[in-house]
């Protein structure tokens, strides 16, 4: 409705400007050179405004022919574009389908009609990725590498690469190259982390953790690789502060203190960890001092104080008992232990040592060992090193699992059931 309004409006507004003109007295005289013409100013006005849209439209007819290749070139980028842009699509979709030859020749396509932009060129590395043409996608991401905008996308592809292959020198070197180009991206800090573990650099490991199981494990790691003994000494401390139940970490800590002629600190270190998670090479650790065997079943008494409940304090009581020839106290700790549940291989085997010890060689003796490697054999197996993330077994500790890579991930604990088991030999 407001649109026919505008319309009137208008075209009254028209009528009567040409009313009003129209009714314009008088006479236009007009000389060129010999000749006069001479109108009524209506006709003249009129002649005016024919004259004015004349050359209005020679001069925007001028202006198109001037501008002709101009939009020539700007129609022919157009529709460059859209093929450009219908073969990314392809592309796109030859890659979700798995479609290697499809994938490449689009890509090509892309780059041909939108020439080597940063989404064309990671099409191309994909596609050759995928086809397994390693070189064309290498040589794509190179060429990644030199645009500033997206020289990350360039060493992400070449460092995948180089992992797929192996080779750990150039896929640091890469992953530096990255972290320059786009820092604290956390894939590639996971990936740095990797690396550095994969070669041994605990340090740069310990600086890439992010939790203090992990930083634990590295910097006990990175402590027994420093050569500086100060630096050493900080590190192990550092393990040690960032989980006091981690054996490794107190060992290393406490063979630093120990060292430097801190033997009461080392051993108050030992007891502490031993207080939170016992472990068979604390007390190692703890007695290794003393060689005279009651004396060593005296500090193995004071050790176990911080955990006395715990099946390994049982063990080593009833290890050092023995070792001192107290064959009573130490079949007295080995048969709490039995009472209070635990079947554990070496449960059995010593309770086999402390009847051989006992008693001799006596028919009742053997008989009673023969019992006890009968249970072994079928006993529940030992506590053992496994990783909280992928379960496997590992026969000694280690700052990253083994199997699956995770820093820190082991941890001392009973084995699980199904767990492997070796067979006693039974005499």
């Amino acid at each position: 409705m407001r649109r026919v309004l505008y319309i009137i409006a208008a075209c009254a507004v028209t009528l009567a400007v040409a009313w009003y003109v129209a009714g314009l007295p008088g006479l236009v005289t007009a000389q060129f050179g010999a000749t006069t013409v001479e109108t009524a100013t209506p006709v003249a006005a009129l002649g005016l405004l024919i004259a004015f849209i004349l050359l209005y439209c020679l001069f925007r007819a001028l202006g198109g022919l001037l501008r002709l290749p101009r939009a020539a070139a700007r129609w022919d980028a157009g529709r460059q574009r859209r093929r450009g842009d219908l073969a990314v699509t392809r592309a796109l979709l030859a890659l979700a389908a798995g479609d290697k030859a499809a994938a490449r020749r689009e890509a090509g396509r892309a780059r041909q009609w939108l020439g080597d932009t940063p989404q064309t060129l990671l099409l191309a590395a994909e596609a050759g990725r995928l086809a397994g043409r390693d070189d064309e996608a290498e040589a794509a991401f190179r060429r990644l590498t030199e645009q500033s905008d997206a020289a990350f996308l360039g060493y992400r592809g070449l460092l995948r690469q180089a992992l797929n292959r192996e080779d750990w020198t150039e896929a640091a070197a890469l992953a530096r190259q990255a972290e320059n180009a786009h820092p604290g991206a956390e894939w590639l800090r996971q990936q740095r982390a990797r690396l550095a573990m994969r070669a041994g650099n605990w340090a740069e490991a310990l600086a890439l953790a992010e939790t203090d199981t992990s930083r634990a494990a590295l910097a006990a790691a990175a402590a027994e690789a420093e050569p500086d003994p100060a630096r050493a000494t900080r590190l192990a401390r550092q393990a040690w502060k960032a989980d006091a139940s981690l054996a490794p970490a107190a060992l290393a800590y406490a063979a630093r203190l120990r060292a430097e002629g801190r033997e009461a600190r080392a051993q108050a270190v030992i007891r502490q960890t031993w207080a939170l998670a016992p472990h068979p090479d604390l007390a190692t650790f703890a007695l290794s001092p003393i060689t005279q065997p009651l004396a060593r079943a005296q500090a193995a008494q004071r050790l176990s104080e911080a955990n006395p409940n715990h099946p390994e304090s049982k063990l080593l009581l009833a290890r050092t008992a023995l070792a001192a020839g107290l064959t009573g106290e130490a079949r007295h700790q080995a048969m709490l232990l039995r009472d209070s549940g635990v079947n554990q291989r070496g449960l059995w085997l010593l309770l086999a040592d402390i009847e051989e010890a006992e008693h001799g060689d006596s028919e009742a003796s053997r008989a009673a060992q023969r019992d006890a490697l009968r249970r072994a054999a079928s006993a529940d197996a030992d506590p053992e090193w496994r990783c909280s993330e992928c379960h496997a077994t590992a026969p000694a500790w280690a700052p990253a699992c083994p199997s699956c890579g995770a820093a820190g991930s082991l941890r001392w604990g009973p084995a699980r059931s199904g767990s492997p088991q070796v067979p006693a030999v039974i005499a």
